[in-house]
């Protein structure tokens, strides 16, 4: 059963699983920013990352269904996945992820890829200097751009805040910038504030209420917070919404009260 972990004003952090699609009973999301579990065998405190494949597509789409249907008709979701990945096997994850997105109602915008230049990903050469069965690696993620029923938005504030010079770099679809330390931030798979930062400037006007389903350490939270939106996070595990909490004081401070 969900229940609020913390709140500040404009601000909520609720403790549930995005499985259960009775968390909320009403459309509020305007955007959503998130970055599900990959299923690569990270060891996180109370999800499984080492499902078979079938189970994790499973798991994808209860998920993205669920969060389509806590979603406005003008709302869009930002999804950060892995191109592919090969532990346990080759598996076009993100392409799969986007069709099956698509399969539960999610419309297809476009993709923007994320340049980390984090080759530590590489787990195997495949064979060395041979045609024999050498392995591809890009290290770059993807950032699927979907939404609901209408692309152009005409409800919330019509504020924005973002400048030209951004909307130019940021409707570029080759973002580069690096990844997050975990042990700077004390979890074991956090994006950089910069992803959560361009995907609410780009695609959510000033007010907007920005969600995120695996909330993890908060990042999501934080930038909608400093952007002026009002920000809802959803975690399932105790630890890392503690973590969250205490990111969001840190980070934010006066702006919770204000």
């Amino acid at each position: 059963m969900i229940k609020k972990y913390f709140t500040a004003k404009d601000l909520v952090i609720y403790q549930g699983d995005v499985l259960d699609k009775d968390n909320f009973k009403e459309e509020f999301i305007d955007l959503i920013v998130t970055s599900p579990p990959y299923n690569v065998g990270i060891n996180y405190n109370s999800s499984n990352d080492t499902m078979s494949y079938e189970e994790y597509l499973w798991f994808s789409e209860r998920w993205l269904s669920n969060c389509l249907k806590w979603t406005r008709s003008t709302g869009r979701l930002c999804l950060n996945i892995p191109l592919d990945k090969n532990k346990g096997g080759q598996r076009s994850v993100g392409a799969d992820l986007t069709v099956l997105a698509q399969k539960v109602g999610w419309k297809y915008h476009s993709t923007i890829v994320w340049n980390e230049g984090n080759i530590s990903r590489r787990t195997a050469w495949g064979s060395w200097l041979s045609a024999s069965a050498p392995y591809v690696i890009a290290p770059v993620e993807l950032i699927v751009i979907l939404y609901k029923d209408k692309w152009k938005k005409k409800n919330g504030s019509r504020q924005n805040d973002i400048t030209k010079e951004e909307f130019m770099e940021w409707t570029n679809g080759l973002w580069t910038f690096s990844g997050e330390s975990k042990k700077k931030i004390g979890h074991p798979a956090p994006f950089p504030r910069e992803l959560p930062k361009r995907c609410i400037k780009l695609f959510s006007f000033i007010g907007d209420i920005v969600f995120d389903p695996f909330c993890g350490s908060g990042t999501t939270l934080i930038e909608a917070k400093l952007l002026k939106r009002k920000a809802i996070g959803l975690e399932i595990d105790l630890t890392y919404c503690e973590l969250a909490k205490r990111r969001i004081q840190k980070e934010v401070g006066l702006l919770l009260t204000s």
